[in-house]
């Protein structure tokens, strides 16, 4: 009885330590404590891009796109991100949440795809 009663605790202190991460984890961190860099990491290699009030940009490399998506932060002083919702369909992921500033927020909408076992950032739709 004693012994089943230690082998119980010691599964529950396990258990406790198990998370269910997401894939997307890292990222929803990373817009969450406006870290552009950490966002930009997780582009691939061709990014599609919307901004308030710009026509859509197909294509972006991913270092133009770091550089709009960096500018658009420093312009707009986003200090962080509400996830608001979040799905899965086979290879295709969407995050959906709101950016914060200390007066505004801007809806964003970003598009991953399952490349090679990791997602990757698709697509950004930032609106005001």
């Amino acid at each position: 009885m004693k012994i089943t009663s230690i082998l119980m605790m010691i599964g529950i202190v396990t258990m406790s330590f198990v998370t269910n991460n997401t894939p997307a984890d890292d990222i929803i961190s990373s817009f969450k404590s406006a870290n552009t860099a950490a966002v930009c990491s997780e582009f691939d290699n061709m990014i599609d891009f919307t901004l308030p009030g710009k026509d859509e940009i197909k294509n972006v490399s991913k270092n133009q796109a770091c550089v709009i998506l960096k500018s658009f932060y420093s312009e707009n002083n986003i200090t962080g991100f509400n996830l608001t919702s979040q799905r899965e369909a086979g290879t295709t992921m969407y995050i959906a949440g709101k950016l914060t500033t200390k007066t505004k927020g801007y809806n964003i909408t970003v598009l991953l795809k399952n490349k090679e076992g990791k997602y990757a950032i698709t697509s950004i739709r930032i609106n005001g």
